[in-house]
């Protein structure tokens, strides 16, 4: 079946962007605080995104009310940001769409093909936005599954977020090429590897702060300068080793602490209520590496 212009339309316009997924902003009582987003969201614009992917994972969307994520969204477009919004039902799509949401991250649900194409369907036509299908490691597709959300006419583009499956992220960014889709990096750990597998976008959470960092990967690959890029990659990894580790779920935290140490978000804004149990020592040891990689750098941009 032939891909939906609107879908298609999208897919042109995001190749080549940075989508950052930034934390939400919560308080120590583990309450959302959007009214203090913008000056956080400007600020990864400004360091380098193209776009904020918000209520992903990294934001905690699956936990966000109607009202917080269509205020965070709103924050998003004041910035002047490509906006796309993480969702898991149909319910929630329209008012994403009201609060200026040009796509949506679709949260991966159980079932057969089937059942996995019935819910695509539900969600295109809810608010008729373009569909970015995400491979979640806690949740991978079946190789059946994955065909229909690539094969899926309102699916713009699939986010690949396998974590350490190294095999299976190349063979389903060939799938989505080969599908004429827009293959989508979320490889915090694999980064600049999936985009020599192919990528030609990325939505990642390592780009909640130290911005600069995943963009330079980005510009260097583009750039054609392999040593600049293999630089560019060192460095990411490194910063990517010491937030995405077990328990992997704290990576949130991780990330909220360096935003913290940026001046992005203020102290009283960076508690992860969902965060797992992390060592005493954890956020020295993350802000010693945030340290040490962005010393000294300075950014690459090429266009």
């Amino acid at each position: 079946m032939e891909w939906f212009g609107k879908a298609r339309d999208w897919a042109a316009a995001a190749r080549g962007r940075l989508y950052a997924a930034p934390a939400t902003p919560f308080d120590s009582a583990g309450r959302a605080r959007p009214e203090f987003a913008e000056s956080y969201f400007r600020a990864l614009v400004e360091g380098g995104a193209d776009g904020l992917a918000i209520a992903a994972h990294t934001g905690r969307g699956p936990h966000l009310s109607a009202r917080v994520r269509a205020e965070l969204i709103g924050v998003a477009r004041r910035v002047g940001a490509a906006t796309v919004a993480g969702i898991a039902n149909a319910d929630e799509v329209r008012p994403a769409a009201e609060a200026g949401a040009e796509a949506v991250l679709v949260f991966p649900v159980p079932g057969d093909a089937g059942s996995v194409r019935r819910h695509l369907d539900l969600l295109w036509e809810a608010g008729g936005l373009p569909l970015v299908g995400f491979d979640l490691y806690t949740a991978p597709y079946s190789d059946e599954a994955f065909a229909a959300v690539v094969g899926h006419p309102a699916v713009a583009a699939v986010k690949l977020a396998l974590l350490s499956d190294a095999i299976a992220c190349q063979d389903r960014i060939a799938l989505v090429r080969e599908h004429g889709k827009l293959a989508v990096t979320g490889e915090d750990r694999m980064f600049g590897a999936s985009l020599t597998w192919g990528a030609e976008a990325a939505l990642v959470g390592v780009a909640a702060a130290a911005v600069g960092v995943t963009r330079a990967v980005l510009d260097t690959f583009t750039g054609n300068d392999l040593p600049a890029f293999l630089e560019a990659t060192r460095r990411l990894d490194a910063l990517a080793a010491t937030t995405f580790r077990e328990p992997m779920d704290g990576y949130v935290q991780r990330m909220a602490w360096i935003a913290g140490a940026e001046g992005l978000l203020p102290t009283e804004l960076l508690t992860d209520p969902y965060a797992p149990a992390l060592p005493d020592d954890e956020q020295a040891r993350v802000l010693a590496v945030h340290r040490s990689v962005t010393a000294d750098q300075s950014p690459v941009r090429t266009s």
